[in-house]
């Protein structure tokens, strides 16, 4: 079955639809992860969005129902060059293509998809519309066009759990890290205490409750606006702030939040709650031309001189000129565009990155932060570089 994408530039191309039939619209980004496309979409930070992957071939291992970060995909729509619906993998239980079928996700191959990411790269994020249902090119063009802007939306709703609740998930995963430790002078392990987190749900995937869980933490997850007066009453050692979608700057509440809590609680946020701890502090925010996406971005960490290779996945950045470093040090700088990665208090115990430590999919460079995160709730202090 045929399908077009309409960009709102006026580009129309025609391809093969391999997803549900349908339409869809939404803002057109690019992925550039080798492999990890289950994970990526059913990433939370992805609502609103229809996902271009650079890798040409997607498809050959199939969906198996292990490495999904959330309960369905995220989504708005797909878009590859080849698209393989003979899988081959021992743990898949169904094809890509079914999946998405199933749940109602267009999808398109047989695409330019090296043109479209130039494009992107070039003009920037734009929007755009898949569909299976209307091949008129006028027709798609007005409605591309009348699509809504990403900036100014707060997607963390359309994602974020409606009640709090107790991630007690016995995973399944077999590949995953073992938490690292930091020993302590007398010998003792310093993970041995199990904590109690509260983390935020603006969007999080279940890989990071996962290793919250496995480095020793009890997580309770709580919607992106939970009151902090409730979070304070349940008397967590620890505050996690997630990923998430759309614009840091219209989540307000959530920063009104985040305000209360700093110097409350030991507090980690990345990705978008990198972003909201920023604001909570008075910095600004803005939307990047294209966005941050995939498992290979590098990081210097200006801490450890080390540089880290790194999964990310946002469209919004953190304005390094609004920080106000009388209190707070720039701990992370972007290598190929020199924005901001991350951030920690002089005094108090928050700290926070642009990019996913969880690393699914992606590197595991960044998974010491999470034993950061447990020596901060430990001591009350950040770990010394």
């Amino acid at each position: 079955m045929k399908a077009k994408l309409a960009l709102e530039n006026g580009i129309i191309l025609t391809g093969e639809s391999f997803g549900a039939e349908g339409e869809t619209t939404g803002e057109v980004v690019f992925n550039t992860s080798l492999s990890g496309y289950q994970e990526i979409f059913t990433d939370p930070s992805y609502a609103g969005q229809i996902v271009t992957m650079t890798y040409p071939l997607i498809g050959n291992y199939g969906i198996n129902a292990d490495d999904v970060e959330s309960h369905k995909p995220q989504v708005a729509g797909v878009i590859v060059k080849e698209y393989m619906d003979y899988h081959s993998n021992f743990r898949a239980s169904e094809s890509l293509g079914s999946w998405l079928r199933r749940h109602r996700i267009v999808a398109v191959q047989g695409l330019d998809t090296r043109m479209i990411t130039k494009t992107l790269r070039t003009l920037g994020a734009m929007r755009g519309i898949l569909s299976t249902a209307d091949l008129d090119d006028q027709r798609l063009l007005m409605k591309v066009r009348g699509a809504p802007e990403m900036t100014g939306l707060d997607l963390t709703q359309v994602v974020s759990c409606k009640e709090p609740y107790k991630w007690d998930d016995v995973d399944k995963t077999p590949f995953l890290l073992k938490p690292l430790t930091r020993s302590s002078t007398n010998g003792e392990s310093r993970l041995a205490k199990r904590f109690k987190v509260v983390a935020y749900d603006c969007g999080i995937k279940r890989n990071i409750m996962r290793r919250l869980t496995s480095y020793g933490c009890d997580v309770t997850v709580v919607p992106s606006l939970y009151p902090a007066s409730e979070v304070l009453a349940m008397d967590p050692d620890g505050i996690f702030v997630s990923n998430g979608p759309g614009d840091p700057a219209a989540v307000k509440k959530a920063i009104e939040n985040l305000k209360t809590l700093i110097g409350k609680r030991p507090i980690f946020g990345i990705c978008l709650g990198h972003q909201l701890l920023a604001l909570a502090f008075n910095a600004k925010t803005y939307k990047l031309k294209f966005g941050h996406r995939g498992g290979n971005h590098p990081v210097k960490n200006l801490l450890t001189q080390k540089i880290e290779i790194t999964s990310q996945n946002h469209g919004f950045a953190v304005d390094p000129a609004t920080l106000d470093t009388k209190t707070l040090e720039v701990t992370h700088v972007n290598l190929n565009d020199n924005t901001n990665e991350g951030f920690r208090h002089k005094e108090l115990p928050v700290f926070s990155v642009q990019y996913h430590p969880e690393a699914s999919p992606g590197p595991h460079d960044s998974d010491y932060l999470f034993a950061d995160f447990m020596e901060l709730m430990r001591t009350g202090e950040p770990v010394k570089a």
